[in-house]
């Protein structure tokens, strides 16, 4: 009878020791897993904190490259095109034959429409008007300029509710909007286009329609990883860089964009 017990109590020792020594495998194997998880969870976080620095690095020395074009065009092209229209203009027009005549006012036309021009893209480069008046104001402006000279009926609904003191936030939603109206002036044959803004709680919403020819969300992912879509991969890379989204579609009026981006916001 005690040999049973003894039998019966060894066995039982033997299981509890099979069960302690599956579990603390069991335990060793949960933390393993974690570890491994928490390692690969910190890696991917390495890898966007990587990823958004190159990003950010990129946007801020594309901008740094622009304000330098703007202002060589402002100072240093603006002034000789300028100086060229004063000694056109010192040529006594009265003296020359009517040939002559009719090239010297062709002449001087086609300089005031450079001057003009430069002057146009100088402005567009620069992100003062943004930094001083904001977003709202900075694309009705970029609107007027741009679209006043082309065939398309165009129009702004902005949100006056959002004002932000973030300027370089919004120097990227507006490069965004600038890209996506010339390349829609390029390519879309539209007769209509407008942009509408929507403030909700924490989030800046945009909208651009167009009645043309666009894009649909599968053609801008695709587009935006080919070398020659730059202008796209630009618009993907700030949008990575401030946590927003895009969206392409269609409907039965024409083609949507649709902008949204966090926002940090003052008191109006």
């Amino acid at each position: 009878m005690n040999q049973q017990t003894d039998i019966r109590f060894l066995v039982i020792i033997g299981i509890a020791a099979m069960l302690l020594l599956f579990a603390s495998f069991l335990v060793a194997l949960i933390i393993s897993q974690r570890k491994k998880l928490k390692y690969q969870l910190n890696l991917q976080s390495l890898k966007e904190q990587q990823q958004n620095q190159l990003i950010e690095a990129a946007v801020r020395s594309e901008e740094t490259e622009r304000h330098r074009i703007a202002e060589t065009l402002h100072d240093e092209v603006g002034a000789i095109l300028s100086s060229a229209k004063l000694h056109l203009l010192g040529i006594k027009a009265a003296s020359l034959d009517e040939r002559d005549q009719q090239m010297h006012e062709k002449g001087r036309g086609l300089l005031n429409e450079v001057i003009k021009k430069v002057r146009g893209i100088s402005h567009n480069l620069h992100s003062n008007i943004l930094k001083e008046f904001g977003l709202n104001e900075a694309i009705r402006d970029f609107i007027k300029k741009t679209v006043s000279s082309s065939a398309i009926e165009a129009d702004t609904d902005l949100d006056e509710k959002y004002i932000s003191e973030h300027h370089e936030e919004d120097i990227s939603t507006y490069r965004m909007v600038q890209e996506l109206v010339n390349n829609i002036l390029k390519y879309a044959n539209a007769k209509e286009l407008k942009i509408s803004s929507s403030l909700k709680g924490s989030e800046l919403q945009l909208e651009i329609f167009h009645n043309g020819e666009g894009l649909t969300q599968e053609q801008f992912e695709e587009l935006s990883f080919r070398k020659e879509g730059l202008g796209l991969k630009n618009i993907r890379n700030r949008i990575i860089l401030l946590k927003g989204s895009i969206r392409f579609s269609k409907d039965a009026d024409g083609y949507r964009i649709y902008i949204s981006v966090p926002v940090k916001t003052v008191a109006a």
